[in-house]
């Protein structure tokens, strides 16, 4: 009996492995995942560089990683078991207090950070004539380790901020981001789901960006403050998986006297009448209305009165936490250019020189910096 039961198993197994790889074949191969909200790993290419550098072993393992049959149902399987167990914390997400989600964030690589520091310090070096300016913000962990669940455990993002300003010295005007969002800590200046700043910490980092360049920055009462979105579960809602979490709401703020602004996409040669996609408001990624989502270069061109025009060019660095930040600086400046420095692979140097470029704004939020390899094209 016991032998026809092993057998049973044994089959069993083999059966659901060979269906499991039967599946993985014949299931469409997808290129991004909206639940994700990432691309894939596509399927890897062999040759002898990629296999002897262990390039093709690490590709491979990743695609079959990502493409694993129904690989969603599993990951949200995962979470449920994990709550079940009375879990805070699932796929590096943490279920914090009051509605929040955050990400786990351990001491960094400071090797690694200061090599990029020294990225960003020499691109100054390198521009002497160009106005730069760091504005560098913390993720909702940093700001809100209170709100962690008990006994988690969280490296000070602060220290991390205050090591990057000492990197940088006085080779460019850094703003941190700490001292523009603590006295705003009670106000809902992040994403509960998400690992971004809502409109209205974006809004903050526009009003300390626009003072230190001495300029007079619009109101809130110079905008009509319009909710576009009452739905939106983020990147951190995504990992997490967590059950019962509240959305968030995504607000946009419209001026109170419009100016007309195109917005030129160098990636698919498109030119848009808006910076605002709507069409992501029915997406997974919701944040993506703001500036369409992720390009490699962008040129913003607004049609300003004259007597408004603070400097008539500004070239924005960024990760996304720029995309909603954006807008706000269309009010003064009539051409922004725009680079992605993660998909971005041509001169920066050469491009501001081509462009006749003389003031640079390198905004990033402080997880990704210190992640952040493609920093050293900056040189």
């Amino acid at each position: 009996m016991k032998q026809k039961t092993d057998r049973i198993l044994a089959g069993g197994f083999v059966a659901t492995l060979f269906l499991v790889a039967i599946l993985f074949f014949l299931l469409p191969v997808q290129r991004f995942s909206e639940l994700e909200n990432r691309y894939l790993q596509k399927a890897p290419h062999l040759t002898w560089d990629n296999l002897l550098s262990h390039t093709y072993a690490e590709e491979a393992e990743s695609f079959v990683t990502d493409h694993f049959p129904f690989r969603a149902k599993w990951v949200w399987v995962k979470s449920a078991v994990e709550q079940m167990r009375l879990q805070q914390e699932n796929n590096g997400i943490y279920k914090g207090k009051d509605g929040y989600l955050f990400e786990k964030f351990a001491a960094p690589d400071y090797t690694k950070v200061q090599q990029y520091a020294a990225a960003v310090k020499r691109f100054a070096d390198n521009n002497p004539d160009a106005n730069t300016t760091f504005l560098l913000a913390p993720t909702s962990v940093g700001l809100y380790k209170e709100r962690l669940p008990w006994l988690a455990p969280v490296y000070s993002q602060a220290e991390v901020n205050q090591t990057i300003a000492k990197d940088v010295g006085d080779s460019l005007t850094f703003i941190n981001g700490f001292d523009v969002l603590s006295p705003h800590a009670a106000e809902p200046i992040y994403y509960r789901t998400d690992h971004h700043w809502t409109t209205y910490g974006a809004y903050l980092a526009y009003v300390a960006y626009a003072q230190s360049m001495g300029w007079q920055p619009l109101s809130q009462s110079e905008y009509q403050i319009q909710t576009v979105s009452n739905s939106f579960l983020g990147s951190y809602h995504t990992r997490g998986q967590f059950i019962g979490v509240t959305p968030d709401s995504i607000q946009m703020y419209k001026p109170n006297h419009e100016v007309s602004t195109q917005m030129y996409i160098q990636d698919t040669g498109e030119t848009l009448k808006s910076m605002y996609d709507l069409s992501y408001l029915e997406k997974k990624d919701k944040y993506s209305y703001f500036l369409g989502g992720v390009h490699a270069l962008m040129k913003i061109t607004s049609q300003l009165d004259p007597t408004t025009v603070k400097q008539k060019k500004l070239l924005v660095i960024k990760d996304s936490y720029a995309h909603s930040v954006i807008p706000f600086l269309t009010q003064h400046v009539p051409e922004i250019h725009v680079i992605d420095i993660r998909y971005y692979n041509g001169n920066i140097s050469d491009y501001m020189a081509q462009n006749d470029i003389k003031d640079v704004l390198l905004l990033f939020n402080t997880a990704t910096f210190i992640d952040n390899a493609a920093l050293l094209k900056l040189n």
